[in-house]
């Protein structure tokens, strides 16, 4: 292979395995849990429950939002709310998480995947109208890494055709659409604090709501179909199964770790952009030589630096790849498997059309360590294994 000036930064001894992910913690954190056990209501829907639900309606300017005990949770809610049912389609990107499109089988829904574009690995905006039919419903789309998707572009089609849309922006906290928060642009939006994620209580979500209307029956649905919520505000004398639902709440400890998060989510955002930041120069020489290519960030978008990504360009074995950096002591993991090559998805979905870039990125990418404290020192080891795996 080629040599870059990368492999210049020096030999580093492997004292330790950096892994892939690692919490950040503000300290505050054990504070509220205490404070939240000697409450004694943990049930959920409690004093932090509330505090992070207006936290994230004064940052993602929605209305309404409702913490979940996950991302998926709150994107089953979407589906139940958008009374998707068998034989519906709905649009979205074969380049996501399983969650994504399980929402939509499980209420009998079809998915229909689109080819995602090769800059950002988003939804390709330019392939939805052409994979619209008499049985959309919805776009379900996904702001990869934290970047957003061309919300204005799909947001007109869906206009167009009097279809809904969600945001799957379950890595998107704290990332902007032209000034504007991700989450809140379409009819619904998830957000993920999982442990892997920016902002985490370890497992956990928030349904965005862009309409003050349809919160009622989503507060409903996130109380297992009944009105629980308007008799704990003393609305009615009691209450009752309305609709479907589930048991969607989060638990009040998970939210009491959430908000000690949450305090901090500016703070965290910026170190994790901060060490984006560095890959990127650092990474430079690399991608020039043309052994991969790294994320693309368009100007009128904002990004939380979840995530730090190279494709190998093609005739690299990313397997052989891991397993050079993993033996050296460096936690590099690929990330989906596309939906549509999957078994279930053959099976509950279609694709609509060739998708070739989603195949082609999808066999080639690799995630780097990211997590706010990764110290720079380990970060340059990091940056070394990687051109010298590439270039030996």
């Amino acid at each position: 292979m080629r040599r870059c000036s990368i492999c210049n930064l020096g030999t580093f001894i492997i004292s330790h395995i950096i892994p892939f992910n690692r919490s950040y913690i503000t300290g505050l954190e054990l504070k509220n849990i205490a404070l939240a056990q000697k409450a004694g209501a943990l049930s959920g829907d409690g004093k932090f429950s509330r505090e992070c639900e207006r936290l994230l309606e004064i940052t993602q300017r929605v209305p309404r939002s409702l913490v979940t005990h996950s991302c998926t949770a709150a994107l089953e809610m979407a589906a139940i709310l958008l009374e998707l049912r068998a034989g519906d389609e709905v649009i979205m990107p074969s380049y996501t998480f399983v969650s994504t499109a399980n929402a939509v089988a499980m209420r009998g829904a079809v998915p229909v995947f689109v080819d995602i574009r090769p800059d950002t690995l988003n939804i390709d905006e330019t392939l939805i109208e052409a994979a619209i039919t008499s049985k959309t419903k919805s776009i379900w789309v996904v702001h990869y890494a934290g970047v957003a998707c061309e919300m204005d572009a799909i947001l007109k089609i869906a206009t167009k055709y009097g279809l809904s849309v969600v945001e799957d922006a379950a890595q998107a906290l704290r990332s902007t659409y032209k000034n504007k928060p991700l989450g809140g642009l379409g009819d619904f939006g998830a957000l993920s604090f999982h442990e892997t994620k920016n902002i985490t209580c370890g497992e956990g979500g928030a349904l965005l709501i862009r309409d003050l209307p349809a919160s009622e029956q989503a507060e409903i649905v996130h109380q297992k179909g009944t009105d629980r919520r308007r008799f704990m505000s003393g609305k009615v004398d009691k209450y009752t199964w309305q609709t479907v639902g589930s048991s969607y709440l989060l638990g009040e400890l998970a939210s009491a770790y959430l908000r000690a998060q949450l305090e901090h989510a500016d703070d965290i955002t910026e170190m994790r952009r901060h060490l984006w930041r560095r890959y990127h120069e650092a990474l430079a020489p690399v991608a020039r030589s043309g052994l991969i290519s790294r994320p693309s960030v368009p100007d009128h978008c904002v990004h939380n630096a979840h995530m730090y990504y190279v494709v190998l360009a093609d005739g690299i074995d990313r397997s052989a790849v891991l397993a050079k950096l993993n033996a050296a002591g460096i936690g590099a993991v690929f990330h989906y498997v596309p939906l549509h090559s999957s078994p279930a998805g053959a099976r509950m979905g279609r694709a609509a059309g060739l998708l070739k870039h989603t195949d082609a990125i999808s066999a080639g990418l690799i995630r780097l360590p990211l997590w706010a404290g990764l110290s720079e020192l380990d970060q340059d080891r990091v940056i070394a294994e990687l051109g010298k795996v590439l270039t030996d």
